[in-house]
């Protein structure tokens, strides 16, 4: 046993799928090699009945044999990754199993103890797998697992799922099954595993003349400002209640104008548009500064034919919404969500095409995919937004209730990006995770808040 902060490691386990599986190197396509090899880390934390608390090993052996079981069907997650040339990846489909690690916290009675989201501190990161980065990648695998028993009864299961292979709505898939399997039921819905549908997209006409929208320039016109990267950034944490959400959402449809055949913007066009003017307001932006606003799209009912809602894979593009500075921050909220809404309506069957074919298959070398395109989107002048909303309607049964939280576990916060999550209240709330430079939080909250309060107080008369 080895032990971490409070977190003692009890055992560590590999969890092969029970029957044989297909053997072989599984194609990847390009939307899948765009994305880094860390992780995305989930948590889900549950308080079962004193009948799963006997014996100890009870939950421990419902969760690894249901794991077996569903990882038949989900093989891909028990493989392997391999980099093959130009920094491309290979997904081997070789049965090795993910990795299952139970522990037990030893100081704190429950979750709750640590705070409300208490992901974003260093303590409740025990909570979940501790990667061995120096391991080569064809060793590592693409799924750990954590277990963590609390003194008072209490458990949490932690994930970490390779980004490389799974987007959120397909890991939401494979974590819904499993539960399913875990409390003795069949698969409901079998992953759609070729990837091929992706693959053989043809380009459309016109190719030549399509433009990608760019992030401008960071601040003082350089991309790789030392400068600015050095500036020390801090994280605050931002609660929007139900009733807060749906009153900023009535003023953004009403203070612009739009045809009648036009649809309302949704509540992440309105919250994105309410933070990408109290950002530029904070930041004390010039009015003819252009400013970017970067949103990850779920593209699967954007193509033609439609991909099938079961598709294991990513299926995910970033758009940009541009704008002046000084419009955003003189014209009405209605004004912004306008433009976070023209950008989403642009991904469709064709932007999908042109972006594998002419952004991301033009560039052969994925070392500058990965990591030298996507921070521009998220430094000053910019921001960006990841939606983690889906699990506001998460129900994870695996056989003791549903969780009573479900918290991704965020680590890594770039200075210009923000977390929009389900609040653990479960009643409609959210909560935003943003980062700025330590300059300007104060300034930004200021301006946010002011309003909201403006709504509430408008609500009043």
């Amino acid at each position: 046993m080895s032990s971490s902060s409070s977190i003692t490691v009890k055992g560590c386990y590999t969890v092969t799928p029970m029957e044989p599986t297909w053997n072989g190197y599984l194609p990847l396509t390009e939307f899948d090699q765009i994305d880094i090899t860390s992780y995305a880390p989930l948590l889900f934390y549950y308080r079962p009945p004193r009948n799963w608390l006997t014996p100890p090993t009870k939950i421990a052996a419902t969760l690894k044999e249901s794991l077996s079981r569903v990882l038949i069907h989900f093989y891909p997650f028990a493989g392997r990754l391999r980099s093959t040339d130009n920094n491309r990846f290979e997904l081997e489909c070789n049965a090795k199993g993910v990795q299952f690690i139970e522990a037990a916290e030893s100081t704190s009675s429950a979750l709750s103890d640590l705070g409300d989201f208490s992901c974003s501190n260093n303590y409740c990161s025990y909570l979940f797998p501790q990667v061995d980065y120096t391991l080569p990648i064809p060793d590592r695998p693409l799924l750990i697992v954590q277990l963590t028993h609390f003194k008072c009864g209490d458990i949490s299961i932690s994930l970490l799922l390779s980004h490389v292979i799974t987007d959120g709505q397909s890991a939401t898939h494979f974590i819904d099954e499993w539960a399913r399997v875990a409390r003795g039921e069949s698969l409901k819905r079998v992953p759609f595993l070729d990837r091929n549908i992706l693959r053989n997209k043809e380009p459309c006409n016109g190719v030549n003349e399509w433009k990608f929208a760019k992030p401008p320039l960071l601040l003082e016109n350089s991309e790789s400002n030392l400068d600015e990267r050095k500036k020390k950034t801090t994280v605050a944490i931002i609660q929007l209640s139900k009733a807060q959400i749906e009153r900023l959402r009535k003023i953004s449809n009403e203070s612009w104008n739009k045809s009648s055949n036009e649809r309302s913007y949704t509540i992440y066009e309105t919250i994105t548009g309410h933070i990408w003017r109290s950002a530029c307001k904070a930041r004390g932006l010039k009015i003819d500064q252009p400013t970017v606003f970067g949103i990850v799209v779920n593209f699967k009912s954007r193509v033609k034919p439609s991909l099938p809602k079961t598709y294991f894979g990513n299926a995910i593009v970033n758009v940009v919404a541009t704008s002046l500075a000084g419009d955003l921050m003189s014209k009405p909220l209605g004004y912004a969500s306008s433009r976070i809404k023209e950008a989403i309506e642009k991904v469709n069957d064709e932007y999908v095409r042109l972006t594998l074919t002419e952004y991301i298959k033009k560039d052969y070398d994925r070392t500058k995919i990965r990591y030298d395109t996507v921070p521009p989107f998220y430094r000053n002048p910019n921001l960006g937004a990841v939606s983690l909303m889906m699990f506001s309607f998460a129900n994870f049964d695996f056989g003791w209730g549903k969780e009573l939280y479900v918290i991704p576990g965020i680590h890594i916060i770039r200075e210009g990006e923000t977390f929009i999550l389900p609040s653990s209240q479960v009643d409609g709330s959210l909560v935003l995770l943003i980062c700025l430079q330590e300059i300007y939080m104060n300034a930004f909250k200021r301006h946010f808040n002011e309003g909201v309060v403006e709504l509430d107080s408008l609500s009043k008369l």
